[in-house]
């Protein structure tokens, strides 16, 4: 892929920029992309653009987000009039923009979660990084030193996303468990959740967390329903391992992509390589070979 992925605004945690390692691990053609964790669906947005599958199924516990990405695809000239609206009212503000921030923070908080909106909190968000409260309320503050992305450069992301996208995606807000249960043969499903440092306590950083064992058993199903998948999950920093391994039972292929420097150590005046593990279902292992032999920018198998 010498293509850079589009995308509609940064997001924390987003494999935009892995994508293209991720998809040298794909079939070249298969029925249809499932992402249970989808974020902002980056490596749908991946696939489409290497026309790789003829369906997408974009599934995220976070409606709003959800249904600003189907706003995106479906809808993106409403979408950018209404964020157009949205984002240029900060400017009547003068120097207290970040006020604005607050307002339609509460707004979002007290029912109001259209597009436009989720759109807006994401785009002027510190790092464009998602954080929930508790009480399940998006607490996040906003950049100070930016006003978010602008109205044009966004339309033309959302409008090469849509071509991309439209028409052959469909939208979802369920469980991962209801997401597996659909599943079937013939479709390749990636998966990006909420990594092990969160996944049995509900973090601020996602909807809810997931719980390893519960995670296991259905891979397993999967596994027996023959549907093949990849998973992003965990990694390596300075040497230090996070998180325990899949089982050996699962019969899947541990790759170790190059995530580029941490943006953490590089603050702690460091300089430590991250390595996300990318996990891949048995059926799927010879892909990873072949991707291997055309000089591959996988760092390691394990």
């Amino acid at each position: 892929m010498n293509r850079k992925v589009p995308h509609i605004v940064q997001y924390q945690g987003s494999k935009r920029k892995l994508a293209p390692k991720i998809l040298q691990y794909l079939p070249n053609k298969f029925e249809r992309l499932v992402e249970p964790f989808s974020g902002m669906a980056a490596i749908s947005v991946a696939t489409a653009l290497e026309k790789r599958a003829n369906s997408y199924l974009i599934n995220d516990l976070n409606a709003p987000l959800v249904n600003m990405l189907q706003e995106a695809i479906e809808n993106p000239e409403r979408l950018f009039q209404d964020y157009s609206k949205v984002w240029n009212e900060q400017f009547e503000y003068g120097e207290n923009h970040v006020q604005h921030f607050y307002e339609v923070r509460e707004y979002f908080n007290n029912g109001e979660e259209t597009p436009a909106n989720m759109l807006y909190l994401l785009a002027r968000c510190v790092k464009g990084a998602v954080r929930y409260g508790k009480n399940g309320k998006f607490n996040q503050s906003p950049d100070k030193r930016r006003h978010g992305t602008n109205p044009e450069t966004l339309k033309r992301n959302i409008y090469v996303i849509s071509s991309l996208l439209n028409g052959k995606t469909c939208f979802s807000t369920y469980d991962y468990h209801d997401v597996f249960e659909m599943a079937r043969p013939g479709d390749l499903v990636y998966m990006d959740p909420p990594y092990q440092g969160v996944t049995n306590v509900r973090d601020n950083r996602y909807y809810a967390g997931i719980k390893f064992d519960e995670f296991v058993k259905s891979l397993e199903i999967l596994n027996k329903k023959k549907v093949n998948y990849l998973i992003s999950y965990d990694g390596e920093c300075g040497g230090k391992e996070y998180g325990e391994d899949l089982p050996e039972s699962l019969r899947c292929k541990k790759i170790l992509l190059n995530a580029g420097l941490s943006s953490q150590s590089l603050l702690l005046g460091k300089k430590a390589t991250t390595f996300e593990s990318l996990y891949i279902s048995e059926s799927l292992v010879p892909f990873s070979y072949a991707a291997l032999k055309r000089g591959s920018i996988c760092e390691a198998l394990a």
